[in-house]
């Protein structure tokens, strides 16, 4: 079978299909539907609509008989640590100032001013109505994709309503969303001296420390907001974060302007002190080309083959991670390798893409961006992708928005590839600055088509057969 044929069955294999009959659970955690599944050595055998095809036993958890199973879709990794906003209505019973505040669409200015006035002598109960005008502008502001003026409507109201709980939470939360932990971190502060019982600001207090990297104070935290609440969220962050606490209970540190280094004893500092000169190294050339500095330090964990499987859970073809801290596995290594340091510069765009975006960038761009700046072209790849492409079973980039940490490894290749091959596109085509551009315009559109369609003039599938003639001319011809 060619490589060509794999990748299109596994494509092929990965579309939306009603399913019922055996599911093959791997250990990766994907589910696979199909019939007729049969174990024959070290091989298991099954059928499925694009034939008969195959997996190595090791690779299978179990074998669940009679079951069904949802097609494949796109999706973050499940250790993913996310939380939803508070869940405090600044506005709640305070329809009438809603109403009053926003008009036809449009914020009411003059009406604002009027509630501001009122308030320079009115007490504390026209500043609190002040403050849900306020919140009511900047909702308004998010939904136009405008955070930065939302930002502002909030702190113009914390100078009416200093210790209002709803607004010191939805103005974390948005900084939180921007990865800005240490602003966000000191507006929770405020509200847990007011309300100390409250599970929201100790939920989003986890998450800031988190964050920051601070693993212990995460963990405190999220223990406090499910005594006082329970949240599927916030189990699943603490889970996550006590796996890292025990992990890196007796790990050394290491600290530079832009990075929190953590690593395992096994590590040795001469090369922890030589992945940090890496790092700020690269931090300076992706800094030029994206045109952006995070607004946080950026934490960095170094770990032994066996750790970095326990803690990340991620495939066997995944050889570095970046899930808000960069995790890398380096035992046996005494010097930054240039693979090292390719790998390095790769996990640290995924940084800068993530806070530059508010952690919207699809992962498609995020993969095209990370593989351009560590130096990698489409030209190996381009007659599968142009194959792919022109066969009509190519995975289109709105698939291609979530995790590809459940592909098996040949599709996952191939998402990487085509990934790559979209971005040296636009590129090479208008230059850095559009995708500089792409970046800001995912953080305040409303889809990442219409940033897409926005920035380049293009929707996606216009992008994918520019990007396919574009491998064909550079490549093949």
């Amino acid at each position: 079978m060619s490589r060509l044929t794999a990748i299109v069955l596994l494509l092929l294999l990965l579309a939306p299909a009603a399913a019922a009959g055996d599911t093959i659970v791997l250990k990766s955690g994907r589910r696979i539907t199909a019939t007729n599944v049969v174990e024959d050595g070290d091989r298991v055998y099954y059928d499925t609509p694009a034939g008969r095809l195959s997996l190595r036993r090791d690779l299978v958890e179990k074998i669940e008989r009679g079951a069904s199973a949802p097609a494949w879709t796109p999706g973050s990794s499940k250790d993913d640590v996310s939380v939803d906003p508070p869940q405090l209505d600044p506005a709640a019973g305070y329809d009438d100032i809603v109403a009053a505040t926003i008009r036809n669409g449009s914020i009411d200015r003059a009406y604002l001013a009027k509630l501001e006035q009122e308030a320079a002598s009115g007490g504390a109960m026209a500043g609190r109505r002040v403050a849900v005008a306020h919140h009511a502008a900047a909702q308004l502001e998010l939904r136009k994709g405008s955070p930065d003026l939302a930002i502002n409507h909030y702190r113009r109201a914390l100078t009416y309503a200093p210790e209002h709980t709803g607004i010191l939470l939805n103005v974390a939360y948005l900084h939180l969303q921007r990865s800005e932990f240490t602003p966000a971190l000191e507006y929770l502060e405020r509200a847990r001296r007011g309300e100390p019982q409250n599970a929201d600001v100790a939920k989003l207090l986890g998450w800031a420390y988190h964050g920051l990297n601070r693993i212990e104070q995460a963990v405190r935290e999220w223990k406090r907001a499910l005594a006082l609440r329970p949240d599927a969220d916030v189990e699943q962050a603490l889970a996550k974060a006590m796996r890292d606490e025990e992990a890196e209970s007796d790990y050394r540190e290491g600290e530079t302007r832009h990075f929190n280094l953590r690593y395992h004893g096994d590590a040795t500092p001469q090369l922890a002190r030589e992945i940090l000169r890496t790092l700020e190294y690269h931090f300076s050339a992706i800094e030029g080309e994206l045109r952006y500095t995070p607004a946080e330090p950026v934490g960095v964990i170094l770990y032994t083959e066996q750790v970095f499987a326990d803690i990340t859970r991620a495939p066997g073809w995944v050889g570095a991670i970046n899930d808000g801290r960069i995790r890398v596995p380096v035992q046996g290594l005494t010097s930054v390798t240039s693979d090292l340091s390719q790998t390095l510069k790769h996990e640290l765009a995924h940084s800068f893409i993530h806070q530059k975006t508010s952690g919207r960038a699809p992962v498609w761009l995020h993969e095209g961006v990370a593989q351009y700046l560590e130096g990698q072209r489409a030209g190996q790849h381009a007659q599968i992708l142009v194959a792919a492409h022109d066969q009509q079973v190519s995975l289109p980039l709105r698939a291609m928005e979530g995790s590809f940490l459940n592909l098996p490894n040949e599709a996952a290749a191939y998402a990487y590839a085509w990934s790559l091959g979209v971005v040296e596109y636009v590129v090479v085509t208008y230059g850095m600055g559009d995708i500089e551009r792409l970046l800001d315009r995912i953080r305040t559109e409303p889809s990442i088509e219409s940033a897409v369609r926005s920035s380049l003039r293009l929707d996606y599938s216009q992008l994918e057969a520019e990007a396919a003639r574009y491998l064909r001319r550079a490549y093949l011809q």
